[in-house]
C-alpha cells in the first residue's frame, strides 16, 4: 500500500483513501499543496471533492452519497438486483396470462370491436 500512496502521492492525486475490513480500519489523505497528508479522523469525514461521507461503525464501512443516502454494499446490490429479476419475470408471467385469456375471449367471441 505504501506504493500506491507514493505513485499517487507522485502523479496529483486529490484524495486517497484504504480501508482494512479485516481491522476495520479506514485511513485518508487528502492533498494539501504538494502533499497528500493524512486525515486526522476519517469516521464522519466528508469528501469536500466528491461529497461523500465516511463513517466506521458496528465493525463496518459505510459511505453516504451527497444527499445524505447510503451506498449500497455489494451484497445489498445483488439482492436488489434479484429482486428486481423476480419482479420482471412475475411481470412477464401476468403479461403472457392476460395474453392467453385475451385469446380465450377471441376464440369464443371473435376478434373485438374497435
Amino acid at each position: 500500500m505504501e506504493r500506491k500512496l507514493e505513485f499517487y502521492q507522485t502523479y496529483g492525486v486529490e484524495e486517497y483513501y484504504q480501508y482494512d475490513p479485516d481491522r476495520y480500519e479506514l485511513k485518508g489523505w487528502r492533498r494539501q499543496g504538494e502533499q497528500l497528508l493524512p486525515i486526522a479522523q476519517m469516521d464522519g469525514w466528508t469528501s469536500p471533492l466528491l461529497g461523500i461521507r465516511f463513517a466506521v461503525g458496528n465493525h463496518e464501512l459505510v459511505i453516504y452519497r451527497p444527499d445524505g443516502r447510503q451506498f449500497l454494499s455489494p451484497v445489498e446490490l445483488e439482492q436488489r438486483a434479484e429482486q428486481e429479476h423476480q419482479r420482471a419475470e412475475q411481470a412477464e408471467q401476468q403479461l403472457q396470462d392476460m395474453q392467453a385469456l385475451l385469446q380465450q375471449y377471441r376464440d369464443r367471441f371473435g376478434e373485438l370491436d374497435s
